[in-house]
């Protein structure tokens, strides 16, 4: 299936188990249309359903305008509320799938980032953008809000009383700020932003895969507990991991004094 060819994304495989995801719709800012949500759906399911030696994924964006605009709300004028809900369902698919696979999903931020697309951002391990880059929530005043973690996940990132003044006043904010705040990791000029981002994809796909994948279940799934609950969380992932061929592998390859060969095992 990751040989086909695609609508509106492009997908390039990268030494080292690497993979991008670009979204591909420059002349419409990258919008998310049913198309385009579907075909970033099913790649996701595709990876965690059939074997596959991708171990980090990059999403970015064609062109240098826009990362993404968030929902082509050219192709959502006019529709029916079935319409809406069916297409906002593989919406919901979409970013869940990102949010819940085994693989790290970094965001390479080429651009701006509205609404369904600083969703996209957050749904991912965590992003890197270029200077200029213009992000926000404009839900509020288009007479609807995020849907697809939007208010779930900013809170998380930034905090409840900004998080509540982002969404609330539809304001766009600098990627400087998202900086600042948390919302992005690194600020890499345009020329060197994939290069970047390939370096850190390339160095997380060379760690143990059961173990970045753990790490970011554990991650994810503590914030919601206490921390009792989140420390037992914790060591059941961690205790799942004892009896790896990859984590035998690392204590042999650290006292061998060479690089691990991980298998995902």
């Amino acid at each position: 299936m990751l040989e086909s060819v695609f609508d509106h994304i492009e997908i390039e495989q990268f030494p080292g188990h690497v993979m991008v995801v670009r979204l591909n719709r420059p002349d419409q800012a990258n919008s998310l249309n049913t198309r385009m949500a579907e075909e970033l759906r099913d790649v996701w399911a595709h990876l965690d359903t059939e074997p596959s030696d991708v171990r980090c994924i990059i999403l970015t964006g064609a062109g240098e305008r826009a990362f993404c605009a968030g929902a082509d709300l050219k192709e959502r004028n006019g529709m029916s509320e079935g319409d809406w809900e069916h297409q906002h369902r593989i919406f919901e698919a979409m970013s869940y799938g990102i949010m819940n696979s085994p693989i790290p999903t970094i965001a390479a931020i080429n651009g701006a980032a509205m609404g369904g697309g600083l969703e996209l951002l957050l749904a991912c391990d965590f992003a890197c953008a270029v200077p200029g880059s213009k992000l926000g929530f404009p839900e509020s005043r288009l007479g609807f809000m995020p849907g697809v973690g939007g208010t779930q996940l900013l809170p998380r990132v930034v905090g409840l009383p900004r998080a509540r003044e982002i969404l609330i006043t539809g304001d766009t904010f600098s990627s400087d700020q998202a900086l600042d705040w948390g919302i992005v990791n690194h600020l890499f000029d345009p020329a060197e932003l994939m290069p970047k981002v390939v370096e850190l994809a390339t160095s997380i796909a060379a760690n143990a895969p059961l173990s970045v994948a753990a790490i970011r279940k554990a991650t994810r799934g503590g914030m919601d507990m206490n921390i009792g609950d989140a420390l037992e969380l914790e060591l059941q992932y961690y205790y799942a991991l004892v009896n790896t061929d990859d984590r035998r592998e690392g204590i042999l390859a650290f006292n061998e004094k060479r690089n691990p060969v991980f298998t995902g095992s």
